[in-house]
C-alpha cells in the first residue's frame, strides 16, 4: 500500500477530491498540475505546462487535459471530467477505484468487467509527458480513445474560441503535431502503437475553473480539441501516450517510461515526501540553478531563493553542488536583490548556512567577498530605499512600495506599510555586518575592517532602546515618524534567531513567551496577533480580501524555522523532542491541498485551512532545515 493513497469513497466525493491537487515537475521549469480526479479547477492546471523562452520565459499551458474513453460493444465510457456552468461533464471520476502517488501517479478505474490503469510521469530535464495505459482485465474487444484539450496560453491568462488559431496538424510517426499560434513551440502527441487520428477540430466552450471563481478572477475559457486518437487495446496490453516539444521515437516510449520510473525515489514517508517536494523547486534552466518560489503560479525572486536554498539543497543528493550553484546564480543577479530592503541581507544569512557546511572561510571570501562588501556599502552610503543612520540602524522607506516580505498590495497601496527602522531589517543588517567583519579580519582585509568595525557596537547600543516596547513585552515591528508600531508580529522572531543578534538571551526568552502565546499555531506563526482589531482570521475571497489577510493574521509555515531556531538558542538539545512534535503535525498536510507538500499559508483561525500556492519553497525548506537541526542536536 502506497503512503499517499486515496480510495474510491474519497475520490467519488468531489468536494473532497477537487480540493486535493497533484504536482509533478521536470526540474527545468515545466510542471503537471491538476486535481486527484484530473478535473482542472484552476487556470494554472494542465498536463504539460512549460516555460517558453521565445515568449519571454513565462510558463504556458500547452496540453490542458486529456480525456480517455474506453469502448466496448459500441458503448463508450468517458473517464474524463470537466466543469461547465452548473454541471460536471463527463463524470469519469465515478469509475476511479484507487489513486496512489509514489514513484509516479497511478489511477485505477473499474467499468463493469473492465479494470483499467493510468500511470503518469513527467520526465526529468525534458519537456515530455508520458502516460501509460494498461487494460488489466476485460472480457470483450476493447478500444481506447484519447481526446486532447489544447490551450496554448500563458498560465495567468485564459483563452477563447478564435479564428487566429491554426487548427491544422501535421502527421508525425504514430501521431500528430500542432502549433496553434506563431511563436509557440510545436506540440507532438504520439503513441507507441499504430492508431488512427480522427481530425474533428472544435472548441469546447465555457469550461469553468471553480478555484478562480472563488479567488475573484475570470473563470471560464474555451479549449481547442483537434480530434482524437483511437486504437484497440488488449487485456494485459500497455499503451504509452507522449506529449512533448520534440518528436519522440514511438518504439522507445515503453522503455523510456520504465527507465524513468525505475530511477525515481519512493514517496514512502513524510520525510521522503518533503524531500521530493524540495527537489521540485530547484530547477536547472539555461545552465543556471534557480529556485521556484511556489507552484503553480509563483516564479523566481531573490528573497525566497535566499531563505529556501539551504533547506532545499541539503534535502537530497548533491546538496553542496546544488547549494553552490544556486548561490552563484543569486550572486550573478545582484541587481535583482535591491528590489526590497531585506532580500540583500538575507543573502548573508544564506552564506552563513553555506559556510556552516563547508567551513572554508577563505574560499567563501574569495568567491563572494566582493558582492558582500558591495551590498554593505550600498546600505551604509544609502540608496533610494535604504540608508544607515548615524545610530547604526537602517532606515528603509520608498513611497508606495512594500519594502519587506510583507508585500501585499490593495488599490496600489501596501496593506502593511512598514517603513522606517524595521525590526528584521535592522537585525539582518547587524547579522550581516558582524559576519562580514569576522571574515574580513580572518582574511586580512584591514582596509574594509576599518570602514565597518564601529557599526556592530552602534547597533548593539541602539537596537533594544529603539525597538523595545515595555507594555507589550516584545519588540516594536517598526519605528517611523509616527513612533513605534507595537503590533504583535512574528518579524521580531527573526531578530531572535539570527547567528549574530543584538539581543540578550533574557530578552529573547521574553519575546518568545509573548509570540508563543499570541502567534504560534500548529501550522506556523500568525502574521498578526488575534487580539489586534485588524486581525483577519480567514484568507479567502476576492483579491482585495486575500491581500488584506495575507499579513494581517494568516499563518506562514516558513516562520516556524526562525521560531524553532530561537528556541534552540535558549534550550539546546532539551528542545529537540518538542521541536519534533511541532514539525510532526505537518504530516497531516501530506494528503491535503497539494499532495505530498506544504502550502504557502494557512488561515489564522482554526482549523487553519491551507491557502495560496499548493507547494511553497519556503515552507518545505524551513521544515526540512529544522528537521536537520533536530537530528544535529540529537547527536550531541
Amino acid at each position: 500500500m502506497a503512503y499517499l493513497q486515496f480510495n474510491k469513497h474519497a475520490l467519488g466525493n468531489l468536494e473532497y477530491s477537487l480540493n486535493r491537487e497533484i504536482l509533478s515537475t521536470n526540474r527545468a521549469g515545466g510542471y503537471l498540475n491538476t486535481t486527484l480526479t484530473g478535473c482542472n479547477t484552476r487556470k494554472y492546471h494542465g498536463l504539460l505546462v512549460v516555460p517558453v523562452d521565445a515568449l519571454g520565459g513565462g510558463s504556458y499551458v500547452l496540453l490542458s487535459s486529456l480525456d480517455e474513453t474506453l469502448i466496448q460493444h459500441g458503448q463508450s465510457f468517458n473517464l474524463g471530467i470537466h466543469r461547465y456552468p452548473g454541471i460536471y461533464d463527463p463524470r469519469g471520476h465515478k469509475y476511479i477505484i484507487d489513486f496512489e502517488m509514489d514513484r509516479n501517479i497511478v489511477l485505477t478505474y473499474r467499468i463493469g468487467g473492465m479494470i483499467f490503469r493510468k500511470e503518469i510521469v513527467f520526465l526529468h530535464n525534458r519537456e515530455q509527458l508520458l502516460i501509460q495505459y494498461t487494460l488489466l482485465d476485460a472480457h470483450s474487444p476493447t478500444s481506447l480513445r484519447l481526446k486532447p484539450f489544447l490551450a496554448f496560453r500563458n498560465i495567468h491568462d485564459l483563452t477563447y474560441a478564435n479564428l487566429s488559431a491554426n487548427i491544422f496538424h501535421s502527421k508525425v510517426e504514430k501521431g500528430v503535431e500542432y502549433c496553434l499560434y506563431e511563436g509557440f513551440p510545436k506540440l507532438y502527441m504520439q503513441l507507441n502503437v499504430l492508431n488512427e487520428f480522427i481530425s474533428n477540430p472544435d472548441w469546447y466552450r465555457n469550461i469553468e475553473y471553480p478555484q478562480e471563481k472563488i479567488r475573484g478572477y475570470e473563470h471560464r475559457e474555451d479549449l481547442f480539441v483537434p480530434g482524437y486518437f483511437e486504437c484497440p487495446i488488449r487485456k494485459g496490453q500497455s499503451i504509452v501516450f507522449s506529449a512533448s516539444l520534440t518528436p519522440a521515437d514511438p518504439s522507445r516510449l515503453k522503455d523510456l517510461f520504465s527507465k524513468e520510473i525505475s530511477k525515481r525515489p519512493s514517496r514512502d514517508s513524510y520525510r521522503e515526501c518533503l524531500k521530493l517536494s524540495a527537489s521540485q523547486f530547484l530547477i536547472n534552466r539555461n545552465g543556471k540553478t534557480c529556485v521556484i518560489a511556489g507552484y503553480p503560479w509563483l516564479g523566481r525572486n531573490p528573497r525566497d531563493t535566499a531563505i529556501a536554498l539551504p533547506g532545499l539543497a541539503f534535502s537530497g543528493d548533491n546538496g553542496m553542488k546544488l547549494f553552490a550553484s544556486g548561490l552563484a546564480t543569486l550572486a550573478e543577479e545582484e541587481d535583482r536583490l535591491y528590489g526590497s530592503a531585506d532580500a540583500p541581507l538575507w543573502f548573508f544569512w544564506t552564506l552563513q548556512q553555506y559556510l556552516g557546511q563547508t567551513g572554508n572561510k577563505a574560499d567563501l571570501w574569495n568567491t563572494y567577498g566582493k558582492i558582500m562588501k558591495s551590498i554593505l556599502f550600498h546600505y551604509k552610503k544609502g540608496t533610494d530605499m535604504v540608508k544607515m543612520h548615524p545610530n547604526g540602524l537602517i532606515w528603509a522607506e520608498k513611497a508606495g512600495v512594500p519594502v519587506t516580505w510583507m508585500d501585499s498590495m490593495v488599490d496600489g497601496k501596501p496593506v502593511t506599510p512598514r517603513t522606517g527602522y524595521i525590526v528584521e531589517v535592522c537585525a539582518l543588517w547587524y547579522n550581516a555586518v558582524c559576519f562580514v567583519l569576522e571574515l574580513a579580519k580572518d582574511q586580512g582585509d584591514t582596509g574594509f575592517v576599518s570602514e565597518i568595525e564601529e557599526i556592530p557596537g552602534l547597533v548593539r547600543e541602539n537596537f533594544l532602546p529603539t525597538f523595545w516596547c515595555e507594555s507589550r513585552s516584545h519588540l516594536a515591528d517598526y519605528i517611523n515618524q509616527n513612533g513605534q508600531n507595537i503590533y504583535t508580529r512574528p518579524n521580531q522572531i527573526i531578530a531572535c534567531s539570527l547567528p549574530n543578534t543584538p539581543l540578550r538571551d533574557e530578552t529573547i526568552n521574553t519575546i518568545l513567551e509573548t509570540c508563543t502565546r499570541e502567534l504560534l499555531t500548529p501550522r506556523g506563526l500568525r502574521t498578526l496577533s488575534p487580539m489586534n482589531p485588524l486581525f483577519e482570521g480567514h484568507c479567502e475571497g476576492d483579491p482585495v480580501k486575500r491581500n488584506t489577510a495575507y499579513h494581517q493574521g494568516s499563518v506562514w509555515p516558513w516562520l516556524m524555522g526562525p521560531y524553532l531556531e530561537a528556541q534552540f538558542r535558549l534550550h539546546g538539545k532539551g528542545f529537540a523532542a518538542c521541536a519534533a512534535d511541532i514539525l510532526g503535525v505537518f504530516e497531516e498536510d501530506m494528503t491535503e491541498h497539494g499532495i505530498g507538500s506544504v502550502a504557502e499559508l494557512y488561515d489564522g483561525n482554526p482549523p487553519h485551512r491551507p491557502h495560496g500556492c499548493i507547494s511553497s519553497a519556503r515552507s518545505v525548506a524551513e521544515i526540512l532545515r529544522m528537521m536537520n537541526l533536530i537530528e544535529k542536536y540529537n547527536k550531541l
